[in-house]
């Protein structure tokens, strides 16, 4: 069973959030409000926070860049990942995903269901790997954002949360390009 071993010492993770949206600014940017503000409550670091427009090589280049900055350990995107022609999170990013993370799209809509019921199925949230950095792609709503934090980013992106965690397997994350793998560009 899931539980917070209290005899490991909390590692702070350094997290950059990007909101893709046509229309938001710093102002009203309600979902990539509620990612920042969970990211420091939790005692993580907000490393960096952008907005881009819905073009695929405007977002692909904020994570690429983004995912080679030794600065940053994780990206979070907020926005484009529904059926609408501008949606175009995931086909932006999902290409430079080195290692794909199924089991991250699954459980979001698990617990999507549990909240919003079949309406879940309208996003193509996915996460994965991209020059050994953790990448997660959300919905734009608030409440989606707050879902796939609290339900599985807070807990696994704290060192201390059993059986296992993000935290402990970050610093292997490289050991394909230490063998002479090549960095996505």
């Amino acid at each position: 069973m899931a539980r917070i071993d209290e005899s490991r010492s909390f590692i702070p993770v350094r997290i950059a959030v990007l909101t893709v949206s046509d229309t938001r600014s710093p102002a009203d940017d309600k979902s990539g409000q509620a990612l920042a503000d969970r990211i420091v409550e939790a005692g993580h670091s907000l490393a960096a926070r952008d907005i881009v427009t819905d073009d695929r090589e405007k977002i692909r280049d904020k994570v690429l860049g983004w995912s080679k900055d030794e600065a940053i350990d994780v990206v979070i995107t907020t926005g484009g990942t529904g059926f609408t022609g501008r949606d175009v999170t995931p086909e932006a990013l999902e290409p430079i995903f080195e290692k794909r993370m199924d089991g991250f799209s699954e459980v979001f809509h698990r617990i999507s269901y549990d909240k919003i019921g079949t309406s879940t199925i309208q996003s193509r949230a996915t996460g994965g790997v991209v020059n050994a950095t953790f990448v997660f792609v959300l919905p734009g709503s608030p409440g989606a954002c707050k879902d796939a934090w609290d339900g599985i980013l807070k807990p696994q992106l704290d060192y201390r949360h059993m059986p296992c965690n993000f935290v402990e397997i970050m610093p292997r994350l490289d050991e394909h390009l230490r063998r002479g793998g090549t960095k996505t560009s």
